[in-house]
């Protein structure tokens, strides 16, 4: 077998086992959407201490993040990922059996454990995949798209069944495939090297001397945190971020309260809104590899993202396409986001860094918004005044983020 033919099947089995982990990577946190109340009611919960216990993965996110990158930077992408595989598991059980102290202990330590994989799977496709960034990231986003719309529209059925303890756990058994599929790919690699001897042919090296290395052939560049794209990108991702986690969090209650639907229902309308988001992930990077102008294609993305909170306060009854544009939308922005990251970025220590930053500071928002969200309800007593502000945060999105989409260059196709 030639080593073209070797690196073609190390890339294509690494690529599904990175699939593999990004369906993990959402559907943890989307499940609990549609059984919060039952949770809340069981566990005697406030709906502020309800929207904070589906914030406090983002919460994670946004403190964790730089502990992640170093982490990833020392132990390797191989090794970490699957650490995190196996903490989901473990938080997705301690989650669903440990009353309150394990509802919040758990959802921490899913949320720390998808914080691993927020970072090192973007790391990994912009090392090992350099010439096909915005495809993978592309699948990668839709794969993770796919898990959300599965817990969402999986959990209230199940939890109907066997109870929402068991409903929950139940996705259990995706972290577990997902390991499986990890460990079996790493073991194809020689050495237990890095992946971009499997997906290239490379020899092997090491996750830190990558880093340094590429650090060390670009001794000229600007550093991450100084570059104006970088807070454009941050800015933009506190928009996407917030206003997902907040939909994410409150859409079947809206949905519920003000369209009518039953609680069921709503459920599988929200899941309509993660399920087309496998779609929109994919459109994205086939429209910017038909050489479309990257503005243009945001714009475009953020009216439809922002039809929702404004559809919703306008024409209720338009859910449906509301859902559905809004569902495109929030995956295709998000593949287009971090593909601008990878793009202008350089070397792969500065993805790290970069990815990072813009992580960090977008999530630190978000973590709150579903809390937020709560309780502007409850002070309310209606969603007016909630979407009102999800439609503010599209606003900014739109605006930095269509500025930070003037360093994306026309991608190839």
């Amino acid at each position: 077998m030639s080593s073209g033919t070797v690196a073609r099947a190390g890339g294509g089995a690494l690529l599904a086992a990175l699939l593999l982990v990004a369906l993990n990577l959402r559907g943890p946190i989307t499940a609990l959407a549609p059984v919060v109340d039952d949770v809340r009611a069981d566990l005697a919960l406030s709906p502020a201490a309800a929207g904070l216990l589906t914030g406090l993965p983002v919460l994670c996110f946004a403190v964790l993040t730089p502990l992640a990158a170093v982490a990833l930077a020392r132990a390797g992408t191989t090794r970490m990922l699957a650490a995190a595989l196996a903490t989901i598991l473990l938080g997705t059980l301690v989650r669903s059996f440990g009353g309150v102290p394990g509802a919040f202990v758990g959802t921490v330590v899913i949320g720390a454990a998808v914080t691993v994989g927020n970072i090192g799977v973007p790391l990994v496709i912009a090392r090992d995949f350099p010439t096909r960034v915005p495809r993978v990231m592309g699948l990668y986003a839709a794969v993770m798209n796919s898990g959300a719309a599965l817990t969402t529209f999986g959990t209230a059925p199940l939890a109907g069944l066997v109870g929402w303890r068991w409903g929950l756990a139940a996705w259990g058994v995706l972290a577990v495939v997902a390991l499986a599929g990890w460990a079996r790919v790493h073991a194809r690699a020689t050495g237990g090297a890095g992946w971009a001897r499997v997906s290239r042919g490379e020899p092997p090296r090491s996750a830190g001397a990558s880093d340094g290395a590429a650090a060390r052939t670009r001794p000229g560049t600007v550093p991450v945190l100084r570059r104006p794209v970088t807070w454009l990108l941050c800015t933009a991702f506190v928009g996407q971020a917030a206003v997902y986690m907040g939909v994410t969090a409150w859409l079947p209650s809206v949905l519920h309260d003000d369209a009518g639907l039953s609680r069921t229902g709503a459920g599988a309308a929200a899941a309509l809104f993660q399920l087309l988001g496998v779609l929109g992930s994919v459109l994205a990077p086939a429209v910017l590899a038909r050489r479309a102008p990257p503005r243009a294609v945001v714009l475009v993305v953020c009216a439809c993202w922002l039809s929702l909170p404004v559809g919703l306060l306008l024409a209720p009854g338009g859910w449906a396409l509301w859902a559905t544009l809004a569902g495109l939308a929030q995956a295709a922005n998000f593949v287009v986001l971090f593909t601008v990251v990878a793009a202008v970025a350089g070397t792969p220590a500065d993805v790290r860094r970069m990815s990072a930053t813009v992580q960090t500071v977008g999530y630190g928002v978000a973590a709150a918004t579903p809390s937020a969200v709560g309780a502007l309800h409850t002070a309310t007593s209606g969603w007016t005044v909630p979407l009102v502000a999800l439609g503010a945060l599209l606003v900014l999105m739109t605006a930095t983020h269509t500025a930070a989409a003037g360093a994306l260059p026309r991608a190839r196709a």
